[in-house]
């Protein structure tokens, strides 16, 4: 049985799944698909997280605190002091599956806090979960415009939105548009919300790549928390490692009513984080991998009149075209070549006439795609 009752919710289709046309004209090309439409790493996992995983395993018969193991939140609050100068407690921290969980289900825990505020504020170019976790509360979603550099216009918020905002969701640097900002543009942001009694929540899981690390929790934790994941930074992705931090009220109340919903990071995970935590050089060298791939992607694509157009974070390119195609002219053009990227209509209305494309396939397979593009605009 599948759709809903009459009046219920139906799930709309999700948003990768509708490249399928487009995977296959890139599987076609000479060079083969190769897959920059989502920021799924495919650089190897650090080896000693795997040895941590591996060595944590006899010992993962119970079942493991939905918090986070003590020294999971300790590792964590030391690499936030460690990394930005902010001085956290452990018991400020706690563990989350992955980050998109807790970015989906962050709204409904919220709302149940707070039932007298019914909206959701979110970038209007930025990753769709904020936007989903805002429809499966049931609640208002409201996009917030953006700068010419792809920064909030909190200016232009509503005063009756701002009213009604439950929470403001950050992110930077930013999905899709490699947007980064600094501890000031972070200070304004919460200083707007608290006067407004609004929480800020803040996805960082791209911070690792941004010129200056920067993090929301430098304006202080009242009414902020920091949602951070090591799938990018450390090749984690499938192991569904992150957390969350900040305001120790907002904190330990998501604590107890994820007890409920038994939202728990399996114990081998939480020793692998541990290591990945403590550990700064593999991390580095992550960045100069997608650093270099970057500089190749950006150079090739600007021959063909293909521009990045957004910030300094090397995760992803956000780029237009000189030719005016919309994001699904641009994305079939460059399938042609077999790089398969997403239209920036998957990010908001505001991104359509862009293509979001992830840095995550190796040097060599993205030069191939460059050079197959070359070929087929020979011809």
């Amino acid at each position: 049985m599948s759709g809903a009752p009459s009046g219920g919710f139906v799930p709309p289709p999700y948003p990768y799944d509708r490249l399928r046309a487009l995977q296959d004209i890139a599987a076609a090309s000479p060079a083969g698909l190769v897959d920059c439409s989502i920021g799924n790493p495919c650089d190897p996992v650090p080896p000693l997280v795997a040895d941590a995983i591996t060595a944590a395993l006899p010992t993962a018969n119970g079942y493991p605190a939905s918090a986070g193991s003590p020294e999971y939140r300790a590792a964590a609050a030391a690499w936030i002091t460690r990394r930005f100068g902010v001085e956290i407690a452990a018991e400020q921290v706690a563990a989350c599956v992955g980050t998109k969980e807790l970015v989906a289900s962050l709204p409904h825990t919220l709302h149940l806090r707070n039932p007298r505020r019914d909206t959701v504020l979110f970038p209007a170019v930025a990753y769709p979960t904020y936007a989903m976790g805002a429809t499966l509360a049931s609640l208002r979603a409201v996009p917030v415009p953006l700068d010419d550099q792809w920064h909030l216009a909190l200016d232009q918020v509503r005063d009756e939105d701002a009213a009604r905002a439950l929470v403001l969701w950050l992110n930077e640097p930013g999905n899709p548009t490699s947007a980064v900002g600094d501890d000031a543009r972070f200070a304004a942001t919460v200083a707007w919300a608290r006067e407004r009694g609004i929480v800020v929540a803040s996805d960082e899981c791209y911070v690792e790549f941004a010129p200056q690390p920067a993090t929301v929790l430098c304006a202080g934790t009242d009414g902020v928390v920091a949602v951070h994941s090591l799938s990018k930074r450390s090749n984690l992705a499938g192991m569904r490692a992150g957390f969350y931090a900040g305001d120790p009220e907002l904190v330990a109340y998501l604590v107890e009513v994820r007890k409920h919903a038994g939202l728990m990071v399996p114990a081998p995970v939480q020793a692998g984080a541990i290591a990945a935590l403590a550990d700064q050089t593999h991390v580095d060298e992550q960045r100069a991998r997608y650093v270099e791939r970057r500089d190749l992607v950006a150079a090739g694509l600007a021959a063909f009149g293909v521009d990045h157009a957004g910030g300094p974070m090397p995760f992803y390119l956000w780029l237009c075209c000189d030719e005016g195609l919309d994001g699904w002219g641009m994305a079939e053009q460059l399938a042609a070549g077999g790089l398969l990227v997403s239209p920036g209509e998957f990010y908001g209305d505001a991104g359509a006439d862009h293509v979001r494309l992830a840095l995550v396939q190796p040097r060599d397979d993205l030069a191939r795609a460059l050079d197959a593009l070359h070929a087929v605009a020979a011809h």
